[in-house]
């Protein structure tokens, strides 16, 4: 999987090309000088020493030369860091556009078994420590090819003798490090693991406040965020112990290489066989032939964690996410809203049957409300209808058409839906209002808002419909959120409606007047109206009474009330608990 990860990565990488060219050339030229100067280093030892006397006027030439390389390669390595972020923060901002694509197409069922604060942190913390990986290991990798290469060549031609000792003894670097790389990846991928769910419990109390001070639970979660973050601390320090042995250990044995090249030159200079500027070069080289080893020894850690960082983020990418629907058809025409369901069957889980058999027809304009106790199938039913989810059997069709042979873009443009949980986003009043229709007129959006009985309230706040919300709406009540996604819903007036327990939060006056508005967006629109307060949907067109998944009664509301079976006791219940 290690290997399949890098190569993966580099796929990214490919794409700049011009900028991998660059970094070429600017490793490759940095590296030649840098290898060419200590062989003019060693032969200014050698004026120096010669016969007794100094050459002043050939050392001055040799330090002036190398003054000019040094500073050419340091510039050199200026352009090579510039081009390196490049490459680097242009890859992983390829991996995040494709990787929130890949979010886009994952069915809602993804979603439901997955920790969002998981997900973010695959975005913010992975794909960072990815960007750290790329940008230490390009650089190393062009650089450390060269300088091995380059310096291997010029101690092959000072010293084959002192270079087999070298030679001999590098690869014990290469096992080391791959030892403890090894042992060390599984530590970091649980250190990934473990951050994900510490950002998704996190994200979890933040989000919940009023219901953590409501039932007192502070100790509780600042308990439970301890236990995570201490077996997060244990997986960073056991990974960051584990890799950190890498650098000293490879070190270690560099320098039992220095010292034995030291010794054996020091033997070899006194047979004759070097001068003393010789040696110094030789041992110069040998410093630059270990030096990539050290250096990509040194970001063993980054490394191993990119690696493991990478891998979470292709895990999703590998994830199936919903189909193409490039051969289905997109209906743009008017919808009449005949909706049927022929013998639908669906499951969340295999073994645990919820809906089966359902057979029902719905005529266009009608009004449909479904009720039942908590856990009948009410909203999976709506979810089944926007196509949220698949069905394991049989047919729904819309017009006579199986929605299954559309475009789910199609289907769910046919329906506006107010849900019981209200969503805002970060932005003005009028841009969440215009969410669904961005073309929509600024009168357009006042009307809506009127007829959603939110203009008033809208026009009291410092900024009108300019206010800026806060994230979920967080500076809003939760009756002003309601109001403003059931105006969002009648802006984009559509073909149909789902009201899932739309005015739940809303007081009984404003509820009658919103029931009022609903009323006259619903005339001529099939809509579906999921409602436990019963009152509410005694004017429907028909009433589905649901449990366990099947409808056990239909009918409008004084026929049920007539056959006292099932919604008779509901209705009745909910006036004897009033009473």
């Amino acid at each position: 999987m290690k290997n399949g990860t890098i190569i993966r990565i580099l796929r990214y990488v490919k794409k700049y090309r011009i900028q991998l060219i660059l970094v070429i050339v600017f490793a490759l030229t940095s590296n030649i000088l840098s290898i060419v100067a200590p062989f003019f280093t060693g032969k200014a030892i050698d004026y120096m020493v010669k016969k007794g006397q100094v050459n002043f006027s050939a050392i001055l030439k040799i330090v002036a030369f190398l003054s000019i390389i040094y500073g050419l390669s340091a510039v050199l390595q200026w352009f090579l860091s510039i081009f390196t972020n490049v490459i680097s923060n242009r890859t992983v901002k390829d991996i995040r556009d494709e990787l929130f694509e890949k979010l886009n197409t994952m069915p809602l069922k993804y979603y439901d078994s997955k920790a969002n604060g998981d997900i973010i942190s695959r975005f913010t913390n992975d794909i960072d420590a990815i960007s750290e990986g790329l940008l230490q290991g390009i650089t190393q990798l062009f650089s450390g090819i060269i300088t091995f290469v380059g310096s291997l060549i010029f101690m092959l031609d000072l010293s084959p003798v002192i270079t087999l000792v070298v030679v001999v003894i590098t690869p014990l670097c290469f096992l080391l490090s791959s030892f403890i790389a090894k042992n060390s990846k599984k530590m970091f991928k649980e250190q990934s693991k473990t951050l994900g769910e510490l950002n998704g419990y996190i994200e979890e109390i933040i989000g919940n406040q009023k219901i953590v001070k409501a039932f007192n639970y502070e100790e509780r979660s600042e308990e439970a965020f301890k236990e995570i973050n201490g077996r997060l601390y244990e997986c960073g320090r056991r990974a960051q112990f584990f890799s950190s042995l890498t650098n000293p250990g490879t070190r270690y044995i560099n320098n039992i290489t220095y010292i034995l090249s030291g010794i054996i030159g020091a033997i070899v200079s006194v047979a004759g066989g070097l001068s003393i500027g010789k040696i110094s070069s030789f041992l110069i080289y040998s410093n630059q032939f270990a030096k990539p080893i050290n250096d990509i020894t040194s970001i063993a850690t980054q490394l191993q964690s990119a690696i493991a960082s990478a891998e979470r983020v292709f895990a999703i990418l590998d994830e199936q996410g919903e189909p193409s629907e490039q051969n289905k058809q997109s209906r743009n025409e008017a919808v009449e809203g005949k909706v049927e369901f022929e013998n639908v069957s669906f499951s969340y889980k295999k073994d645990r049957p919820l809906i089966e058999g359902l057979t029902m027809n719905i005529n266009p304009g009608s009004t449909v409300a479904i009720v039942g106790p908590t856990g009948a199938g009410k909203t999976t039913l709506v979810n089944l209808l926007m196509r949220f989810y698949e069905i394991d059997k049989g047919k729904i069709l819309i017009d006579g058409h199986d929605i299954k042979e559309v475009t789910k873009e199609s289907v769910r443009s046919s329906f506006g839906m107010v849900l019981q949980e209200s969503w805002l986003f970060a932005g003005t009043i009028r841009e969440n209002i215009a969410y669904g229709k961005a073309d929509a007129t600024d009168e357009a959006i006042v009307n809506a808002s009127k007829a959603a009985y939110a203009h008033s309230f809208i026009k009291r706040l410092p900024e009108g419909y300019d206010t800026l919300i806060t994230e979920d709406g967080a500076n809003l009540s939760q009756g002003q959120r309601q109001l403003l996604t059931i105006a969002r819903v009648m802006l984009m007036n559509p073909s149909m409606l789902i009201l899932d327990e739309a005015t739940s939060s809303i007081d009984t006056l404003t509820e009658a007047r919103i029931q009022k508005a609903f009323l006259s967006l619903m005339k001529g629109r099939t809509s579906f109206v999921i409602a436990h307060r019963l009152s509410t949907i005694r004017e429907a067109d028909l009433i589905l009474v649901m449990n366990n998944g099947k409808i056990i009664e239909q009918g409008n509301h004084d026929e049920l009330l007539m056959k006292n079976g099932f919604y008779a006791k509901l209705y009745n219940s909910q006036y004897a608990v009033a009473n």
